[in-house]
């Protein structure tokens, strides 16, 4: 039984660890994105407050994807555990899901920050969008993404670490390498 909270910056490598060590402990994998995809093409009720927001390129308020956070932890699956991948993004977020936990009775274990070098993470993402054809995905864009991740994240982190329940792995290198760094620092806790 495992709940974790898995945090890194853009290119670390969060969507394919997530996978994998969902796996590894035998939980969901649950993001943020494929939660408001799933409320989006469902046409709940809170899929069509976010569809708002996402149609005109705004960031989908907290209150919206706490409900839907708060529904998908509901779900029968999440019982044995979890591995919440981009939610929660803010300290205020981190409070509530708190709230959330408290409401089924149960902790979370760790919060997992996958670090990398933002450099190298720079050259991950353009070698990404130079395969999939991805025209966003600039430098200048990149490092805006990595500069307001490191502001917005700094406070999260700072919060896990303070509760002790911060774990911090190199997300650099071949993927079966960090995924066992992550694996020996939450199971050498």
């Amino acid at each position: 039984m495992m709940r974790i909270v898995l945090l890194g910056p853009p290119g670390a490598g969060k969507g394919t660890q997530a996978i994998r060590l969902a796996e590894r402990w035998g939980i969901p994998a649950i993001s943020t994105g494929d939660i408001f995809r799933a409320n989006v093409s469902g046409g709940t009720p809170l899929g069509e407050q976010a569809k708002r927001y996402m149609d005109a390129g705004e960031l989908v308020p907290d209150e919206v994807t706490n409900a839907m956070v708060r529904n998908r932890l509901d779900d029968a699956d999440t019982a044995a555990g979890f591995l919440l991948d981009g939610f929660p993004r803010n300290p205020e977020q981190a409070v509530e899901l708190d709230a959330m936990l408290a409401e089924l009775a149960v902790t979370l274990d760790a919060a997992i920050e996958i670090t990398a070098d933002a450099d190298a993470v720079t050259e991950r993402i353009l070698k990404r969008a130079e395969i999939e054809g991805r025209a966003d995905d600039r430098e200048d864009v990149i490092r805006e993404r990595l500069r307001v991740y490191a502001e917005k994240t700094a406070p999260l982190t700072a919060f896990y670490e303070g509760r002790g329940l911060l774990v911090r792995a190199d997300g650099m290198g071949a993927i079966d390498d960090v995924t066992e760094r992550i694996i020996a620092a939450v199971e050498g806790r």
